[in-house]
């Protein structure tokens, strides 16, 4: 029964709507037309009119089309008695892929909103835009500004109904047309490397022949050696541009006043040693138009001996060496050798400098290998004890912390030693650091000021060691690539010192360093069981240390791994241990030898006494 009267209803309900939707008679309904689309009749409009002119580039053609644009458009507006002229806005020579870059556009914007423009005429979207997103914005910026735009090439105008809705798919088809023209353009330039057909750019040293090759200007080339001769021997880059400067050397463009970028620009270029490298940049997005490094991302071209060279390959791979240790800042001294001692407590052991990183872990690894380390270890005996030590222990110092302790912590590529190591050497300000990936093994002999690796490691202040906290950029990057090492910590080792006579020796092992680090913890707090509350976890951090794992049972190290060990070798020495001898340098393993160094800045010299007679001025200006 409800069941009928639902169906009665719902019928009845149709009906209702049937007739509501019959209307009345047309005849009873004023119609007051809309304002006819007079978007085609703006010739006859009273309006300020602009226009808007943008080319890509700077040649002549296209110089051309430019000033054809601006004079078409400005008697085309001065011509119609109805519009009054604007002005014209352009871009010259500027990409139409990004907005940021386009002075004229922006200004354009600006103007539309204080109304000083009413309409503007474009040759075509491709002149207006080619990234649909900024073609589509800036006209709706404009339209909100109650500004139009039309585009003569397409016979568009954005003050129609249709206009955005046709703007939206030609603003399409022109960004496809500039994406096709750049990877166009890139395949090209592909292609030329792959044969062989570089770029020749200006360059400082180099004139260009009939046929577009580098020849060497002999004037510059000078310039050009005094900046790499000067920079491998220790001089910065701002010490050369200062001299530079001095002796007022031109620059490719003829400034006389340089600067240390500029010093950059010329070592990082292969060219100066006859070599070419192609594709070291590449522009990823052709919306943007922004140059980025290759790293890898696309192949790069490399033809050695391309053209004659200013300086030798060796020359120029020192130079890069020492601009990759981005941090290496020793001045006046020369490029940092690789070399090993050969005899002594420290056979085997490599001469570190703290702060260069043109070295790697392997090439380390290889120096220290390349001396056989002998067993000169003095064995002790057990036999005839009456005491068993068998399960007996040293108990590791390093759980009873105390000021006397030889520690050297490193961290943040510092490092830092305790005022206690600095006491057992005395009246020492200056130490070297050597290195051995062998017995994974720091240690520290005393060394004059003048060493190219001498660190300053303290000063008495009133009869008081202070300690220095010194950057070890180089140190850092070959110990925690050689001991596998986080980054992030704090790397905390206990020191041991030998004495024999007036021979001084500081060693520190690496295989176990107390780690101090930075920990997240969890804590979930406590609540009421009666409460309705959510319990949040916090996470707060906390500063632990962390143990090596092999202490997890143990205080210390079993006493007969201890006389029988052989790790610090050193400890039953039994030759002379020559703790001051001198490490040789491995010539097989060095760019430059100091020979080589000595003898480019005696040319270098030679070649700015020759500016100094000259005054300066240009021998081939005669």
């Amino acid at each position: 029964m409800k069941a009928t009267k639902r169906k009665v209803r719902d019928s009845e309900h149709r009906s209702e709507i049937c007739e509501r939707y019959k209307g009345v008679d047309p005849s009873e309904i004023e119609v007051i037309p809309a304002n006819e689309d007079n978007d085609l009749d703006i010739e006859n409009r009273k309006m300020r009119v602009g226009a808007y002119v943008r080319v890509s580039t700077q040649n002549d053609e296209q110089k051309s089309s430019f000033e054809l644009q601006v004079k078409d458009f400005t008697q085309r507006i001065n011509d119609n008695p109805n519009w009054e002229f604007a002005g014209i806005y352009s871009d010259e020579g500027i990409s139409g892929t990004e907005l940021s870059h386009r002075a004229g556009m922006l200004q354009l914007i600006e103007d539309a909103k204080a109304g000083k423009v009413q309409l503007v005429l474009v040759k075509s979207i491709a002149r207006f835009a080619r990234n649909v997103v900024d073609c589509l914005s800036i006209v709706q910026e404009l339209r909100n500004y109650g500004v139009g735009v039309c585009f003569d090439e397409n016979n568009l105008c954005t003050l129609g109904a249709e206009g955005t809705m046709l703007l939206t798919i030609l603003a399409t088809v022109a960004e496809e047309e500039s994406r096709s023209k750049s990877f166009i353009m890139n395949w090209s330039i592909q292609r030329r490397f792959q044969n062989g057909i570089f770029l020749t750019p200006e360059l400082l040293g180099y004139d260009k022949d009939e046929n577009g090759d580098l020849v060497i200007n002999e004037v510059e080339a000078e310039t050009v050696k005094v900046i790499y001769y000067l920079y491998v021997n220790g001089w910065s880059t701002a010490e050369i541009a200062g001299i530079l400067t001095s002796y007022q050397r031109e620059t490719k463009l003829g400034n006389t006043e340089w600067e240390a970028s500029w010093i950059t620009g010329i070592i990082d270029n292969e060219r100066h040693c006859g070599d070419v490298l192609a594709h070291k940049t590449y522009t990823p997005d052709f919306k943007t138009h922004k140059s980025v490094k290759n790293e890898g991302k696309l192949p790069k071209y490399r033809k050695r001996n391309h053209h004659d060279a200013i300086v030798s390959r060796d020359v120029y791979n020192a130079a890069q060496l020492i601009r990759a240790s981005s941090h290496y800042r020793r001045k006046k001294h020369a490029l940092p050798v690789m070399s090993v001692i050969e005899d002594g407590i420290l056979r085997g052991y490599v001469p570190i400098d703290r702060n260069w990183e043109g070295f790697s872990p392997e090439e380390y690894q290889m120096a220290c290998e390349s001396v056989n380390n002998p067993n000169v270890a003095e064995q002790v005996h057990m036999d005839g004890q009456k005491l068993n030590m068998r399960g007996y222990q040293r108990v590791s110092s390093l759980f009873f912390p105390s000021s006397d302790d030889l520690f050297l912590t490193i961290s943040g590529g510092k490092m830092r030693f305790t005022t206690a190591c600095l006491r057992k050497f005395e009246d020492v300000e200056y130490v070297e650091l050597l290195i051995n990936t062998v017995n994974n093994c720091i240690a520290i002999r005393p060394c004059e000021e003048d060493n190219p690796n001498a660190i300053h490691w303290g000063r008495l202040k009133e009869d008081k060691w202070i300690v220095n906290c010194m950057s070890c950029r180089g140190l850092s990057k070959v110990l925690f690539s050689l001991m596998s090492w986080e980054d992030e910590g704090k790397y905390r080792f206990k020191g041991q010192f030998h004495t024999n006579g007036t021979d001084k020796l500081l060693v520190f092992e690496l295989d176990e360093p107390v780690v101090t680090k930075t920990v997240e913890k969890v804590i979930v707090p406590e609540i009421a069981e009666d409460s309705d509350e959510n319990t949040e976890e916090i996470v707060v951090e906390e500063t632990v240390k962390v143990y090596p794992p092999s202490w997890a049972a143990t205080f210390g190290t079993p006493i007969l791994s201890i006389v029988h060990s052989c790790l610090l070798t050193q400890q039953h020495y039994s030759g002379d241990w020559d703790v001051l001898r001198p490490a040789k340098v491995i010539e097989e393993m060095n760019v430059l030898s100091s020979d080589m160094l000595a003898e480019l800045m005696e040319e270098a010299e030679a070649i700015m006494e020759g500016w100094e007679n000259n005054d300066g001025a240009d021998e081939s200006a005669e």
